[in-house]
């Protein structure tokens, strides 16, 4: 004995809606925006004394943070894992994720590491227990497609740069197409807002004076300006004498991506005229040291390679500090970083050399496992004693798919100098 045909109707009804309910539950608790945040369960770990060497290798690029721990992004997740000299990437030591925002930069600064996000949002995590320490409003940033390793996002983090104030306190500054804003680093109070004039404008970094530099051909012929990070105010704008068309201009002797950087160098297109300069209060004073294509900015001394030579140069007077043969041709400046300037050879032999006396502190091959040194190098980042680069398929092809232009699935090697 069945129910009558108007009653069936009814529960058939009835059921349908709960089905539709629990169909919008699920695809609600999917698509709508969520964050987790999985706080670390463990002591936060004590600074290792790194031997010089080869640690390892790893998948992705690392930010290496406060000396101790590794940083890493992926498409909707930032994330650490320790120890920091570990031979490979480990079980996260913490991780936050969002959606459906893209993570589009990472900046660290001691033990407050800041991630950007498609939506605009800032959200600064405690390094040392990965809870979030606050979230600020920024420009929107559409997100990017990044190659495999996440470099650009952890090494040179597009429109997210540290600036350095004359109190003494760190600010962020966030730049989109049409808008700038600075935050303080301990809080996320905003300190100002100014609004920008579109893609005709570009990012250049952030001076150790405490300055945001862009390069503006709006109006007129390329113009590089200098806004405060204090006030978001312009202070300066330069054009060098006689500067070729189509300016580039390159920050050079940075702290961390393009953050706190000593100098520039402007040239034209092809790297014609390139001509180096010291950045101040007001406007760059020429430095010649720094003309040569290549050259590492370290502790007031500039450092080049030529025919298998490096020398150094004072910043200031321009004379040569010293000299160091042997290198071989095809050796090259990597990177520098307080107290250590990186060199490579063509055999992928790096060299570590003291940048203010030229005195070497380590050579060894950048070589793990079975490996071999048949490799080119690709993005490097240098910080507390560590280099990380990336390692890149001979002959390099920046068209390919990834497969084709890293080494291996796991491209990117850290090692100690």
């Amino acid at each position: 004995m069945g129910f009558p045909r108007g009653r069936r109707r009814l529960v058939l009804a009835v059921a349908v809606l709960l089905a539709v309910a629990a169909v919008a539950v699920v695809v609600h608790r999917v698509l709508a925006p969520a964050e987790v945040s999985t706080p670390a369960r463990a002591d936060y770990p004590a600074a290792p004394q790194p031997v010089p060497g080869v640690i390892g290798r790893l998948p992705v690029a690392p930010l290496i943070v406060d000396g101790r721990l590794r940083v890493y992004a992926a498409h909707r997740q930032v994330y650490a894992d320790r120890p920091v000299d570990g031979r490979y990437r480990t079980t996260p030591f913490w991780s936050y994720r969002r959606w459906p925002a893209e993570l589009t930069g990472v900046v660290a600064s001691g033990r407050t590491v800041v991630s950007r996000w498609s939506d605009g949002q800032l959200v600064a995590l405690d390094a040392a227990t990965g809870r979030v320490r606050w979230r600020a409003e920024g420009p929107a940033e559409p997100g990017a497609v990044n190659r495999r390793t996440w470099a650009a996002v952890v090494w040179n983090p597009p429109g997210l740069y540290r600036v350095g104030l004359r109190d003494g306190r760190m600010a962020l500054v966030v730049t989109g197409d049409r808008e700038a804003r600075a935050v303080e680093l301990t809080d996320g109070r905003e300190l100002w807002r100014v609004a920008l004039p579109g893609p005709c404008r570009g990012d250049v970094g952030t001076t150790v004076t405490g300055q945001l530099v862009g390069l503006d051909t709006c109006a007129g012929p390329a113009t590089v300006e200098f806004r405060d990070g204090a006030t978001g105010v312009v202070r300066e704008r330069w054009r060098p004498d006689e500067s070729p068309d189509g300016l580039v201009v390159t920050p050079l002797g940075c702290r961390s991506g393009r953050s706190d950087c000593a100098g520039l160098r402007t040239a034209g297109p092809g790297d014609a005229g390139g001509r180096g300069w010291l950045v101040g209060v007001g406007a760059p004073v020429a430095a010649p040291s720094l003309d040569p294509a290549g050259v590492a900015v370290v502790d007031e001394v500039a450092v080049t390679v030529r025919d298998g030579t490096a020398v150094g140069r004072s910043t200031r007077s321009d004379a040569d500090l010293w000299r160091i043969g042997g290198l071989g041709p095809g050796a090259r400046v990597l990177a520098g970083q307080p107290g250590r300037v990186y060199l490579l050879t063509q055999e992928n032999d790096l060299v570590t050399l003291n940048p203010v006396t030229g005195a070497q502190l380590s050579r060894f091959p950048m070589n793990v496992g079975s490996d071999g040194t048949g490799w080119e190098p690709g993005a490097v980042f240098a910080v507390d004693g560590y280099l990380a680069l990336e390692r890149l398929r001979r002959p390099v092809a920046p068209d390919a798919d990834d497969q084709r232009y890293f080494l291996s699935s796991e491209p990117v090697i850290l090692a100690a100098g």
